[in-house]
């Protein structure tokens, strides 16, 4: 994995009692920056369960898919209220030939008071009496009876004080399914997210009563008010990054392991038609990394999300390898090659020609959504064969360029090994590595071959700071969240990114999401909860470079090779202006004392004598935890600038100094 991201002028130092650094500034591009630098990338590999990371999926287990019927497992988060009978069944006459399963509620003899159930959500739910929540779920009677009563559902305390409810009446008549939509109005916010969603019935008048349920939803408010749509909070919080490109649907769930793609078998993979259209027409898949993906953030909710966020999709196609080790032969791609074909067509293609497209079109998007590169596969070097990506690369890449000449396809393997044909026009990088070795490779690209082909910095990351055991565990090394170190250390890698732009035309942080009570993977560029989001040095870092990006890149004195003390200098040209925004100089600072850096601009007619200084430090070790989100954050001020002027930065930190020029 590596980093991207457009700089200003970035400084990164670690050792001490250097002498002064003396960088002057051309005032003529060597290159463009491509818009694309900047962006996110979504890894299951991040967060537990990706339908609740970026979607406001309350209730866990909402539809009971890929589980066991009758047994304990398959009720995970339900629980019975005042001694109901709950029993997840495989329905005689299921809700959808995608949900096989239900919940069986029986009411005992003699009940009293109200019987049901209820949702623990996904470790609590948050309630605010100022959202309105839109309450879901479908129900039958196995059996006709005389019944007739309230059926409530609403939000309720841990110690059971009723937040929000509705009731609506059903009848025992209801043999078929069918569907009940309320919505709840909280009359008080929960001082805490300790509350669950319950469904209930009047135990005396529905004593011995058997109902069905099935397919449960419960959503807040969402971004851009879509429907099963992503959650406020965290959405907004991607978007504060101003990424231009969202990478998804991620990787080794393609194979079935990073976010929905990769599959650790051939079964088992990511498929783009089981995520669209009726959540009761997809049936959700065993994830790679030890959850079910229900699939309910499908490939339309995606595009729709990054429509809204002002991103373009890096989409990757599934390309018959498994994590599983199942490499397929090359006689049986084509099936494949046709589904890839197909997920392609969902997004750009012509509802007149394309059923693909047709579908799309119905579901309310008859117009393309933009599409301008494709991954084939995801770390297509895990392969222990990795010969047969040559086969694999070969035939899918050839298929799918005659159909669409106009993508740039990405090559997962690694670049250059093996020999692949067509050569690619693009190679996705991944790293993961500790601080120091991130600033110590910040010209890992400067001797690339300038050849026509350009890479992806698809995955990067400081995630340990151990460089014997870089995925050992928090007690080897591994940095539980990222701290002010890593996020200096990835700014300073960053800079070299910036400066070969002419060759890495994008690159994404990864992981990007994690739930704090159950993640597979750290550390991750937000974390979250029920109810808040904590955004890491790194979540910062990467603003500041994204948000300060610029579009020209501007030479100046190299930084030292394998120093802490690295810099970029780009501009934004579209006003004509020199250093507007985006002509402003990021410094990153590695290292563990400060450093003084001299800037001359003497090339530049005139240069303001204030600039605005964007600095991100804090002790080495320092990290934004759910018990102190905001430890480290960007301050920013106004400092002295001018043809010539001098900076001091601090040690392991991150800065953006603009200036205007002219």
């Amino acid at each position: 994995m590596r980093a991207q991201f457009l700089g200003i002028v970035w400084l990164g130092l670690v050792a001490a009692g250097c002498l002064a650094v003396t960088v002057t500034i051309n005032k003529t591009p060597s290159h463009s920056v491509p818009s694309t630098l900047c962006a996110t990338t979504i890894n299951a590999a991040v967060f537990i369960l990706a339908d609740i990371c970026p979607a406001p999926v309350v209730l866990q287990n909402r539809a009971f898919q890929q589980v066991t019927p009758n047994t304990t497992a398959a009720l995970a988060a339900w629980h019975p209220i005042n001694n109901a009978k709950l029993t997840v069944i495989a329905d005689t006459l299921p809700v959808s030939n995608a949900l096989p399963n239900s919940l069986q509620f029986s009411v005992p003899s003699g009940a009293t008071g109200r019987v049901g159930f209820s949702n623990e959500g996904f470790w609590g739910i948050k309630v605010e009496s100022s959202w309105t929540y839109k309450a879901s779920l479908f129900f039958r009677f196995p059996v006709s009876s005389s019944f007739s009563g309230a059926l409530t559902v609403g939000l309720q305390t841990n110690g059971g004080k009723v937040l929000a409810q509705n009731s609506t009446q059903i009848h025992g008549t209801t043999t078929r399914w069918t569907q009940v939509n309320l919505e709840l109005h909280p009359t008080a916010s929960a001082s805490d997210v300790n509350n669950s969603f319950f469904v209930t019935i009047d135990g005396a008048a529905g004593a011995d009563q058997t109902i069905n349920f099935a397919m449960f939803s419960l959503f807040p408010p969402t971004f851009k008010n879509r429907p099963n749509g992503m959650r406020v909070d965290i959405a907004e919080t991607l978007a504060e990054m101003g990424p231009s490109f969202f990478r998804f649907p991620g990787g080794n769930n393609l194979r079935m392991l990073n976010v929905l793609f990769q599959g650790q078998t051939t079964a088992t993979r990511w498929q783009w038609n089981a995520t669209v259209g009726s959540l009761l027409d997809r049936p959700g898949r065993a994830g790679d990394w030890g959850y079910v993906n229900t699939d309910g953030l499908g490939l339309l909710e995606y595009l729709q999300f990054f429509e809204d966020a002002g991103m373009e999709p890096i989409m990757a196609v599934w390309a018959g390898y498994s994590l599983g080790g199942t490499s397929l032969a090359e006689n049986q791609l084509d099936p494949y090659i046709q589904q890839a074909k197909d997920q392609i067509n969902f997004v750009i293609g012509d509802p007149a020609t394309s059923a693909p497209a047709e579908l799309r079109a119905s579901l309310g998007h008859p117009e393309p959504f933009k599409l301008r590169f494709v991954e084939v596969g995801n770390e297509d070097f895990f392969a222990a064969n990795t010969h047969r990506y040559t086969y694999r690369w070969h035939d899918f890449v050839s298929a799918l360029q005659t159909e669409f000449p106009q993508i740039r396809f990405i090559a997962t393997s690694d670049a250059w090994d093996p020999i692949l044909s067509p050569v690619p026009q693009s190679y996705d990088v991944h790293v993961y590595q500790t601080p120091t070795w991130f600033y110590q490779n910040a010209f890992y690209y400067d001797g690339f071959e300038r050849n026509g082909t350009t890479y992806f910095e698809g995955e990067y990351a400081a995630i340990s700071t151990n460089p014997n055991d870089i995925f050992g565990s928090p007690a080897d090394g591994r940095l539980p969240f990222p701290t002010v170190q890593s996020a200096s250390g990835e700014a300073a890698f960053m800079t070299g990114l910036e400066r070969n732009s002419d060759i890495v035309f994008a690159a994404s942080y990864a992981p990007l999401l994690q739930h704090v009570n159950s993640t597979q993977w750290t550390p991750d560029l937000v974390s979250f909860d029920a109810g808040s989001v904590i955004k890491s040095t790194s979540f910062y870092a990467q603003k500041l470079f994204s948000l300060n990006r610029g579009d020209q890149y501007l030479p100046s004195t190299l930084p030292t090779r394998g120093d802490t003390l690295h810099w970029s200098v780009t501009r934004e040209s579209s006003s004509g202006k020199t250093f507007i925004k985006a002509g402003s100089r990021r410094v990153a600072n590695a290292g563990s004392s400060a450093e003084s850096i001299t800037f001359q601009l003497t090339q530049f007619g005139t240069v303001s004598g204030t600039g605005t200084l964007q600095l991100l430090t804090g002790p080495e070790t320092a990290s934004n935890t759910p018990e102190a989100p905001e430890t480290v954050v960007p301050k920013t001020s106004t400092i002295r600038t001018g043809k010539a002027f001098t900076y001091n930065a601090p040690a392991f930190s991150v800065s953006v100094i603009t200036v205007t020029t002219h």
